[in-house]
């Protein structure tokens, strides 16, 4: 079932699906040109920001060689930016003369916020603190500088591959709490994990239901077999007055799980690496088989790579990327203030439990929360026909791509969302700061929605494996939403989640369709979730013809047999499940509203749906990236 009209997709097909001029208007880049060149394909630019520039003013002059359009060509290589690349209204193409920034044909370009980090040598003398198990292993180079301070950072590649930041238990592991004070805000681990006696910069990382909590340590006192932890703030106010999530003391399936990480005392494997801040020096122990002398190892500077920045009075318009890679972003704020998520990666930034349950839409609840929002690679607010095609989004801290607000008429299609350290692709408003999250959101001004987009044949793998409690596919109050034939593997929570405010009240979400996905091995770290996930009440909203399969528990999970296939969670109203393959019939329906109509879900599905589902033929070259 399609919940789109003809009329309604013959208009989709127009404005996401047009085939951009061959014609028009060229500038050229590459990572060996020069921004005084003229930017032709002989004589290119060095950076996109100027082919940017000079596409804005062939626009400002009415140049008549944009007549059918200005494609900025990306040459293959890695372009290091020093600053976001700013999308500005004046940027904006038209239906007859789109702005497309693409790669050269059959060539690679990443536009990079990472700085690389060379000089690396063998430790001729172990620093104080470097476990035994290291010494000889271990080596060092110079930390970086960037805009003329030294280089903060929380993640490492290494040739591509993701370092692992010095924890402890390492090799995956994590130890168990053995107490948790709310009243005292106290933490009690066993006194067999070591800490350094220098403080500055160790954090505890402690699995909590459906989230993580990253808590920066204050202090560690041993009391017989017994250690007690406190806390930096603003994180621990936040941590202990709010009640969902909390870590769980349960003698049936063990208390929450933590391991701490940021210490040389740590670095104790290979593939480990510690930032000293305050002798400027970073420290790696080598896998087997990378040689640093030859490997390229970048630390990530930027939060957000490319930003599109319009209004709903001057929205940017008609851009497109294709085939562009976006890579190696950075997220400082858990270093700084600690990172308490209620769901999704949306962090607290205030929050507490109701001594007396009840608000003006929900008469039980019995906590309010207001929330931030992670940064992505790539953001975009106040726009319209935007569309990214072919595009990789690797290598990051936090989010993939957000179109967070006011973005309409916009596609995201065979793209990569792949080692990604919260959510891979996200959409539409999630509890603005100044907005309670349980309350509805449904503004006077409609231009402010998130509408009419889609996102289809996309690849998403190894996301949330920064924050665990990520989604790989992400929308909240959005409507005539289109989320088809994508294919999420290995995520560390849902799958898919469409929805936001935990009310049945009626709110800007409605028509929506989550069709053809196919889902494999998510929540490898969560639990409390789902392939596919829903919140709130969206009227015409359908999910049909997914298929969900492989969802495994983590041995640390607080309640193993707390997963579904299927998940319609708190106020979800009025929605459509139908004709979904999984392999039993494994579905929560929790606090939900009226008007939901599930149909012919589980493992007697038509065989031909199941075999549909997941990426279409012209996009299945994605699996082998």
């Amino acid at each position: 079932m399609n919940i789109f009209s003809a009329g309604q997709k013959a208009l989709l097909v127009l404005i996401l699906g047009a085939t951009f001029p061959l014609r028009g208007a060229e500038i050229w880049v590459a990572p060996d040109g020069r921004d005084e060149n003229p930017g032709t394909q002989t004589s290119p630019l060095a950076s996109p920001a100027r082919a940017l520039r000079q596409a804005r003013e062939l626009r400002r002059l009415h140049d008549p060689s944009i007549a059918e359009g200005v494609r900025i060509v990306l040459r293959g290589g890695r372009y290091a930016l020093s600053e976001p690349l700013l999308v500005r209204p004046e940027d904006s193409g038209t239906p007859a003369s789109p702005t497309v920034l693409a790669a050269a044909p059959g060539e690679h370009p990443e536009l990079s916020g990472g700085v690389e980090i060379a000089g690396w040598s063998r430790l001729d003398s172990e620093p104080p603190g470097l476990p035994a198990a290291a010494r000889g292993h271990v080596w060092a180079a110079e930390a970086p500088r960037f805009h003329g301070r030294l280089l903060e950072f929380r993640q490492l590649w290494v040739d591509g591959r993701k370092a692992v930041r010095a924890r402890t238990p390492g090799d995956g592991q994590m130890a168990r709490l053995v107490g948790w004070d709310r009243a005292k805000r106290e933490a009690w681990i066993p006194a067999g994990i070591a800490l350094p006696t220098r403080l500055d910069g160790v954090e505890m990382v402690i699995l909590q239901m459906w989230e993580i909590a990253v808590l920066r340590v204050q202090s560690h006192e041993i009391e017989g077999d017994r250690a007690r932890v406190t806390f930096c703030e603003p994180e621990s106010r936040i941590e202990f007055e709010h009640p969902w999530p909390q870590p769980v003391l349960d003698p049936k399936n063990g208390n929450s799980p933590f391991f701490l990480t940021n210490a040389l005392e740590f670095l104790d494997e290979p593939g480990e690496w510690f930032e000293d801040r305050v002798a400027g020096r970073i420290y790696y122990w080598p896998r087997d088989g990378e040689d640093l002398a030859k490997a390229h190892v970048i630390a990530p500077a930027l939060e957000t790579l490319v930003q599109i920045a319009g209004t709903t009075d001057r929205p940017v318009g008609q851009v497109a990327f294709e085939g562009i890679g976006f890579a190696h972003t950075t997220w400082l704020r858990p270093s700084l203030s600690g990172h308490v998520p209620l769901q999704a990666g949306l962090f607290m930034l205030d929050a507490y439990g109701l001594k007396r349950p009840g608000t003006p839409d929900w008469r039980s609840l019995d906590n309010q929360a207001w929330l931030g929002r992670p940064p992505a690679a790539v953001t975009a607010t106040g726009a319209q026909h935007l569309g990214f095609t072919g595009c990789r989004f690797e290598h990051t801290a936090a989010d993939g791509l957000d179109l967070a607000a006011a973005v309409q008429d916009s596609t995201v299609e065979g793209c990569l969302f792949r080692d990604i350290g919260i959510n891979g692709l996200v959409a539409g408003t999630l509890s603005e700061p100044g907005i309670e999250a349980h309350l509805p959101w449904n503004p006077a001004d409609e231009r402010t929605v998130c509408a009419r987009l889609r996102f289809a044949n996309n690849l998403l793998t190894d996301c949330a494996n920064e924050d665990w409690g990520g989604v790989a596919l992400l929308a909240g109050f959005v409507r005539d939403t289109a989320i088809e034939h994508n294919e999420i593997n290995r995520t560390s929570y849902t799958g898919i989640s469409l929805g936001w405010g935990w009310t049945r009240t009626p709110n800007a979400m409605r028509r929506n369709l989550v069709r053809a996905n196919l889902i494999r091995h998510a929540a490898t770290r969560m639990s409390d979730t789902a392939g596919i996930y829903t919140l709130s009440a969206q009227p015409g909203t359908v999910v049909s013809e997914n298929v969900v399969d492989g969802i495994a528990m983590s041995p640390y999970v607080h309640d193993p047999e707390h997963w579904f296939y299927l998940y319609t969670d708190e106020g979800s109203s009025f929605i459509t499940v139908r004709d979904n393959w999984c392999p039993e019939p494994r579905f929560l329906q929790n606090a939900t509203g009226p008007g939901n109509l599930w149909e012919n879900n589980g493992p007697q599905v038509d065989a031909k749906i199941k075999a549909a589902a997941g990426l279409e033929p012209a996009f299945r070259d994605l699996r082998s990236q």
